[in-house]
């Protein structure tokens, strides 16, 4: 699934890891939704909605 996770987080000057730590999952977790390869679940769709106060159809498309 397409995300705009990268941007939004480089938009906010956050790594990877700052990010994980927001959302308490792996960097590995991360890395693996920004390349598409991992689609997070909705409770974390929900978390990362919140986190950057946009809808979750404006971070993930499909």
């Amino acid at each position: 699934m397409k995300n705009r996770i990268k941007e939004l987080r480089q938009e906010n000057g956050w790594s990877q890891q700052d990010l994980a730590e927001k959302l308490q999952v792996s960097r590995q977790s991360i890395i693996a939704i920004e390349k598409g390869r991992f689609d997070p679940s909705l409770p974390l769709a929900f978390r990362i909605s919140t986190l950057f106060q946009l809808s979750i159809e404006e971070i993930f498309e499909n």
